[in-house]
């Protein structure tokens, strides 16, 4: 091989290590930047809506008991906010399915909450429920609860998928950060080993043709390097050794 394809061999080696390293990284980094983006599309979006719909129960259990204390406007006013606030988060829960066995949370969210809303729709105010505190815990608060605990449960699931996410992603970076690690050692040895290899092929022959020189020049002595490479300091070596046999014979001419 010359002299020239063995060093740019050497290069090219480390170029596609680098290389390889370099795109196993961006890889990694681009499935990160999706993990991401899903986490915060999906799990949140959930979160957010329970969030929601737990702030309406809230408020429609607020509006129960004005109606029990007999203010139907202020009351029936809260209750209707609030139900549509419940509906338009339900609506986004239901339509954010991206969890096995999310379905089932949803589905007995939507039951719980029928149960809460019949109680309420109907009359309160003028009734014998008005002032009835009885009544509302053993009914009206206990179904509120109910529809409570239904969506904290979606909650919380979607809380430990984004747990699992995290720790997911964690790994993820980890992996990232292992092919600038790997390339970085590979680097290491490569030049160490490139290192020696220009040593033995290219500076010790160059030496040992500049001591030849030096011995025939200065010592008299005749010129006999051997070189193992077969490359253009072969052919250099063997052009120094023919143009010292001829000016040996020169001189023993004269």
């Amino acid at each position: 091989m010359k002299l020239r394809l063995k060093i740019l061999s050497g290069f090219l080696i480390l170029v596609v290590m680098l290389a390889a390293a370099a795109a196993w990284s961006i890889y990694e980094l681009k499935s990160i930047g999706f993990s991401v983006n899903d986490l915060l599309e999906d799990n949140y979006k959930s979160i957010d809506a329970s969030k929601t719909m737990i702030e309406a129960l809230e408020r429609e259990d607020s509006g129960v008991l004005l109606l029990i204390l007999g203010k139907w406007e202020e009351g029936r006013k809260i209750i209707d906010e609030a139900d549509k606030q419940f509906q338009h988060a339900f609506n986004i829960a239901s339509n954010n399915l991206t969890i096995e066995g999310e379905g089932d949370y949803i589905k007995k969210i939507r039951e719980d909450y029928i149960v809460f809303k019949e109680i309420w729709e109907k009359p309160i105010v003028g009734t014998s429920k008005e002032g009835d505190i009885n009544w509302y815990f053993e009914n009206a608060h206990q179904a509120f609860l109910d529809v409570k605990f239904s969506v904290n449960e979606l909650m919380s699931i979607n809380d430990r998928t984004m747990f699992s996410t995290a720790s997911s992603l964690r790994e993820q970076a980890n992996r990232a950060l292992m092919p600038a690690i790997i390339a970085i050692i590979s680097a290491l040895v490569f030049s160490l080993l490139f290192n020696y290899f220009v040593n033995y092929y290219f500076v010790n022959p160059i030496m040992k043709i500049k001591n030849g020189v030096v011995e025939y020049i200065e010592k008299k002595k005749p010129y006999s390097v051997e070189i193992e490479s077969k490359d253009e300091l072969t052919s250099l070596n063997r052009s120094i050794s023919t143009l010292c046999s001829l000016s040996e014979a020169n001189r023993d001419i004269k």
